[in-house]
């Protein structure tokens, strides 16, 4: 883990890196808990992204996320520093949307006169959230101090984009995170709706009559946003994903694209068959 002398990078499991990327990256995941009904289960130890989708179609009871104790963050950071890391900055997923940002804050306060804590919000969630932490960790085994690495991840928020294509707004409706996107919900039957949720907070982006047209709809979005980086295309077990990823690769390099699966965290709230897609609008 980490490097003497470098920062060290810790974020939650709401950045769906995935397993082999956090390790080459070397930050450390603290993991939400995800329950449904009275059992409950550590995001990324003992619930697997297939198995969170799998007991999701099968359980009545729509998922609940609950943040990570401050303990959890204590102890991260500790191994941050046992490590020999010279600074530690955690960053979060949306303070909007959980309070797992309030739990790290409230463990940094721990290390105060031993080892600089610096706690951030992302503004985002999924790879949004991954995005920043991939930056973070390049800055840092540059030699950059945590002053720089927030400097520039501030400057990446103001330009990030974040898309969800939901398939029903049932999951975000129950959770409570239903936010500018509440006018949706009169016309759940008819509508797949498209949410933005690029500041933290749930907005309206869009509406589509079908799945298949939705897809359409968010591969046009994606064409048109001009000039963009980091684009990244997610997934929670979407059967219709390479639809997706069939339409976008007739507009830009695939190999440039990041993928993956959109995890428990996101998933509780954005529901079965959710699509993500997130990027930078490039200056």
């Amino acid at each position: 883990m980490g490097t003497t002398g470098q920062v060290h990078i810790v974020t939650d499991s709401a950045c769906d890196l995935d397993d082999s990327e956090v390790a080459e990256l070397g930050v450390t995941v603290v993991p939400l808990s995800i329950r449904f009904g009275n059992d409950e289960y550590t995001d990324r130890v003992d619930l697997s992204v297939e198995k969170f989708y799998t007991e999701m179609a099968r359980n009545d009871a729509l998922p609940e996320t609950a943040a990570p104790s401050p303990g959890a963050f204590e102890d991260a950071f500790r191994k941050g520093a046992e490590s020999g890391a010279s600074e530690i900055l955690c960053i979060n997923l949306s303070s909007d949307l959980s309070a797992t940002m309030a739990a790290a804050r409230t463990a940094a306060k721990a290390f105060e006169g031993d080892i600089p804590v610096e706690v951030m919000d992302s503004r985002s969630i999924t790879s949004g959230l991954g995005t920043q932490v991939r930056e973070a960790v390049r800055m840092a085994q540059d030699g950059s101090t945590v002053g720089d690495i927030t400097t520039h991840l501030e400057d990446m928020q103001s330009r990030q984009v974040v898309w969800g294509l939901l398939d029903t707004l049932e999951n975000l409706k129950k959770g409570g995170r239903i936010g500018g996107a509440q006018a949706m919900i009169g016309s759940l039957l008819q509508i797949k709706p498209i949410i933005d949720i690029s500041t933290g907070t749930v907005e309206e982006f869009g509406r589509q009559r079908t799945r298949k047209k939705a897809i359409t709809w968010l591969r046009t979005q994606l064409r048109e946003a001009g000039p963009i980086e980091h684009l990244c295309l997610m997934h929670g077990m979407a059967p219709d994903f390479d639809a997706l990823m069939t339409q976008v690769g007739e507009d830009r390099d695939v190999g440039e694209i990041h993928t993956g699966h959109i995890g428990a965290v996101i998933g509780a709230h954005g529901g079965p068959r959710v699509i993500g897609a997130t990027f930078v609008k490039a200056r």
